[in-house]
């Protein structure tokens, strides 16, 4: 019976200097910065809504959702469209700038503290050549008391 090296294909983006992993498979789009219309008595890093191709989108920052730092939007920020259950969720990030497959063999489990973000939202961490790369959680990063505030009581 012949080996089989499985492959993550993910979405390589950037928070604070730091490299994070999100699964092609869940991500929708990648736009550009847009104008976000806020919401009243929704978390803080909940930014608002866009809609996008006539689809209401909830933005979040992921910055402000790990309790890092805000900085001014630049030309490399970016909105990450994520499929998650029935609903799509918008998340700012720094950058997005590659697709690598992650050989599955590279990835460990993630370490107890990781510099500024907490632990629970980071799967493992991946070797990939003198790169580490941090896979998010999304079921984590989006609890259930997260996504209910992001998605603003949307029925999917």
């Amino acid at each position: 019976m012949e080996e089989i090296t499985n492959n993550h294909k993910s979405i390589i983006i950037e928070l604070d200097k730091e490299e994070y992993a999100i699964p092609v498979e869940v991500v929708g789009a990648i736009e550009r910065m847009q104008f976000i219309t806020r919401v009243p008595k929704t978390a803080t890093f909940v930014k608002g809504v866009i809609n996008l191709r006539g689809v209401v989108t909830p933005i979040i920052d992921l910055r402000e959702r790990f309790g890092m730092e805000s900085i001014e939007q630049t030309e490399s920020t970016r909105i990450i469209i994520i499929h998650m259950e029935s609903n799509d969720v918008g998340f700012i990030v720094d950058a997005a700038y590659d697709v690598l497959d992650i050989p599955e063999d590279a990835i460990e489990p993630a370490p107890k503290v990781i510099g500024t973000i907490d632990a629970d939202y980071i799967g493992g961490v991946a070797k990939v050549d003198k790169r580490l790369i941090m896979f998010l959680e999304l079921e984590k990063v989006l609890s259930q008391e997260s996504y209910r505030a992001a998605t603003l009581g949307q029925e999917g």
